[in-house]
């Protein structure tokens, strides 16, 4: 790799107490690691993003990454051994979940960062301009999708404000307690997809027998059309189609297409206008985390998101099961006791849902976060947490809750990307920053995603679908310049710049809400 890519040290101490620093490169065996003013030499090959002691461990002995505990040794650790699955274990965590203890004061406010967006309806701002067919049950998914093939690039041509028709389906509807928690959280995220502010128009299709009514989503969502998605033209009743009344498949793709393309000219008379950075709401992610995600990615991202903070944004921390062991470092960040008590009261959710199941939290890093050198899910908690800088902690939302608090908040989701993500776009975010240590190519419609790299090797064999290198914080980058960057990138994005996701039309096979409860 050129000079510049090189990694300035051989690892990253994170925390002066720690007993593991992060190797910056891959290690081999007789390798002399200068770290912190110290040397050690390494006892076996260590790969990128694996842990190596940094100071001795006795068997039992707590061990230290962040500054906070991450497990507990097996064995006798010496400085240079590598440090992961076959020496240490979750062991028991405990927190003092101390609460709006240490709440920061509010950051020294941006008032001039602005992106050239969608103004709706209602005060909001979009950042795409999407016309969505949506599903209100599964029987219908292959209508919906019938229909909007119908409506390609080519089609689009003379719409140049539409970034396209998309189909959001997704596996149920139906067999499920009526107005139940399943039936609950159904009804919130395609009620928030269908009042998205990157939707400018959208139809509802039906069978006509299922649970998930069209006619209660309408009600209980308040569901209306903009047509066109400006505040200057009227508000009406959603478009519907039912299948059973219309006649079948055939009939009801008909009547879709005939009723898209007249939305069409409507929801492409508008324009991108320049719109404050106060109304991004940015979702934040995590997806195939390495041990370098929590050096380089995330702690960046987090720099970014307090920009955003000061300028009067919002951003979306998520993935519940994914901030255990590091909650009580949120808890005391949050702006009030009753922020705090509504978090943990997620958390208690959490240990009760997967424990009926006999599922435990450990179980959560997958076999190529381990790869990548995570090894406890409190390890991983920790670094992912970093995606949410250093504001206080606003708002904690139930999952695909509407948005509306300014600020740094919380949304109760699952880790799986797409559910999780599909949670925070139903919630309101307009667009979403996806750090990556593996590499998932992932994206989602009709928000784009922001991809970035915890590692440049991982970045160079995947610049197809990663946006920016933040392997570069190990070649000297400074987190803060390169958080700098996101920021910038993160209103370029929300401008109109396509992310190397939406250069590969992916994102409609993405959006899968999250099903808690029983089929029936």
């Amino acid at each position: 790799m050129p000079d510049a890519q090189k990694p300035a040290a051989h690892a990253v101490l994170l925390h002066p107490n720690d007993h593991v620093c992060v190797a910056a490169r891959d290690l081999m065996k007789g390798d002399t690691i200068s770290v912190a003013g110290q040397s050690i030499t390494a006892r076996v090959a260590v790969p990128l993003g694996h842990k190596v002691a940094h100071r001795p461990a006795a068997k039992g002995e707590t061990i230290l990454k962040h500054g906070q505990p991450i497990g507990i040794a097996t064995a006798e650790i010496a400085p240079g051994d590598w440090v992961h699955s076959h020496n240490l274990t979750a062991g028991e965590f405990s927190a003092d979940y101390a609460k709006a203890t240490d709440a920061p004061p509010p950051p020294a406010p941006i008032a001039d960062r602005m992106f050239d967006g969608y103004r709706r309806a209602g005060g909001k701002a979009g950042t795409r301009n999407y016309l969505a067919v949506i599903s209100t049950v599964n029987c219908t998914a292959s209508v919906c999708k019938y229909i909007t093939r119908r409506f390609d690039r080519s089609t689009l041509a003379e719409y140049p404000n539409i970034d396209g028709v998309i189909a959001l389906t997704h596996d149920t509807g139906c067999g499920m307690q009526f107005s139940g928690l399943k039936h609950e959280l159904i009804n919130r995220t395609l009620g928030g997809m269908a009042r998205h502010p990157n939707i400018g128009a959208f139809l509802l299709i039906g069978l006509g027998c299922e649970q998930t009514s069209a006619g209660y989503l309408i009600e209980q969502e308040r569901l209306v059309q903009i047509d066109g998605a400006t505040a200057s033209q009227p508000a009406g009743s959603p478009i519907v189609l039912t299948m059973q009344d219309l006649g079948g498949t055939q009939a009801t793709v008909e009547r879709g297409i005939e009723l898209v393309a007249q939305l069409l000219p409507r929801a492409d008379d508008v324009r991108r206008e320049p719109i404050s950075a106060s109304q991004l709401i940015v979702g934040t992610e995590c997806g195939g985390s390495d041990g370098n995600s929590g050096v380089t990615a995330n702690p960046a991202v987090g720099v970014a998101s307090d920009r955003i903070v000061a300028a009067g944004g919002t951003t979306v921390l998520s993935e519940t099961s994914e901030i255990v062991g590091a909650e009580h470092l949120l808890t005391r960040r949050s702006r009030s006791v009753e922020v705090a008590d509504r978090l943990l009261e997620r958390i208690r959710w959490w240990e009760n849902y997967v424990g009926n199941y006999g599922v435990e939290f450990e179980m959560n890093p997958s076999l190529g976060n381990k790869a990548g050198g995570l090894t406890t899910i409190v390890e991983k908690s920790l670094g992912a947490i970093a995606k949410g800088g250093a504001t206080s902690l606003n708002a904690v939302y139930e999952y695909a809750e509407p948005i509306t608090e300014p600020g740094l908040v919380f949304m109760d989701t699952p880790g799986f990307d797409p559910v999780s993500i599909t949670g925070k776009m139903a919630g309101g975010a307009n667009l979403i920053v996806f750090t990556t240590g593996r590499g998932s190519c992932y994206g989602c419609k009709p928000v784009p995603s922001i991809k970035i790299a915890s590692n440049t090797p991982m970045y160079a064999r995947l610049q197809d679908d990663m946006d920016i290198d933040a392997g570069r914080i190990l070649a000297g980058t400074s987190v803060e310049q390169l958080g700098e960057e996101i920021f910038d990138e993160i209103l370029a994005v929300a401008s109109g710049k396509q992310t190397k996701s939406e250069q590969h039309g992916i994102g409609e096979e993405e959006f899968i809400p999250w099903i808690v409860g029983p089929t029936l």
